[in-house]
């Protein structure tokens, strides 16, 4: 017997059908805020996901190895990508908490449309796993709809949104609090995850259910005003990016895997509208008051 349970992020459906008895707001408690009402299962669904109590004594029956792709450690913990041959085609990921722990895994289609998790549920670290492995899933199936999953911290102001990116320790989470600190009512929509779409030849900021280290998750959507890259200098210094030199700067942030073909030409032509329709810059900056208020006058609509 299984459960289905259906949540709308950046509006598109994911649902995630958990075996009977597992406790959805515990495994996932960043996606309450997303959960859809009922009339949800009849809509088109960006991914399905169906998750399995894994083995507690061998690797979960299905699972081929394919070929390994990279390996990483992150904030989800120690990750390793795989790519199945041409009979099975589609992706592996498995992720452990902890090195040499047990490996938590994913299987996928070529689209992420159709996944299936193997966890560990009695794991004290189960629900953030399977979590994680949701976030790569959904980064990769938006790139088929106009969508991107970006590595930034995203504030709203009025009725436009502004993301910043850059390396880990750049200081994205505290230049997203100096705006809030400084600029009047700027508030944060996401700490490390928000998701673009272009609908419409428009650019929208969402939030999402993953947030990095800071708890904030809401299910807003808003224009959004423009994009920074961050850049830890003993000065301030704002610089407009336009064209190719735009596309450059928000690159390096997008969620992909690159070495597949078809996601990769889906990110680029996102990113070429991006890159026309919103504008961009590079803040040379320190972790002052005077680099917000230099970077919103320089993003505000009078001076575009």
């Amino acid at each position: 017997m299984r459960i289905k349970y259906n949540f709308s992020v950046a509006g598109f459906t994911l649902q995630i059908s958990l075996p009977q008895g597992w406790n959805v707001d515990a495994l996932l408690p960043s996606f309450r805020a997303f959960r859809c009402p009922d009339e949800a299962e009849e809509t088109e669904k960006l991914l399905t996901c169906t998750v399995y109590a894994a083995a507690e004594t061998e690797r979960p029956s299905g699972v081929l190895p394919g070929t390994l792709l990279e390996s990483t450690v992150n904030d989800m913990g120690y990750v390793s990508l795989y790519k199945y041959d041409k009979e099975a085609e589609g992706y592996c990921v498995t992720l452990s908490a902890e090195q040499k722990g047990r490996l938590h895994v994913m299987q996928a289609d070529v689209f992420f449309s159709t996944v299936q998790v193997y966890l560990y549920e009695n794991e004290r670290l189960a629900g953030h796993a399977l979590s994680s492995l949701l976030r790569i899933a959904y980064s990769q199936a938006v790139l088929y709809r106009g969508g991107i999953s970006l590595h930034a911290s995203a504030v709203f102001c009025g009725n436009r949104a502004f993301l910043f990116m850059g390396r880990s320790g750049t200081g994205k989470s505290t230049h997203a609090a100096l705006w809030m600190k400084y600029v009047p009512g700027v508030e944060l929509l996401n700490d490390d995850n928000p998701t673009l779409r272009m609908i419409q030849g428009k650019a929208y900021t969402y939030g999402t259910p993953w947030s990095g280290k800071t708890p904030c998750y809401k299910p807003l959507c808003f224009p959004l005003g423009g994009m920074v890259r961050l850049k830890q200098a003993p000065a301030n210094r704002f610089y407009r990016q336009k064209e190719v030199d735009a596309f450059a700067a928000i690159l390096p942030g997008c969620s992909v895997i690159r070495q597949d073909v078809a996601l990769r030409s889906c990110l680029y032509d996102t990113l070429v509208q991006l890159a026309e329709q919103v504008p961009v810059g590079i803040l040379e900056c320190r972790p002052d008051e005077e680099a917000a208020l230099m970077c919103h006058r320089a993003l505000s609509p009078s001076d575009q």
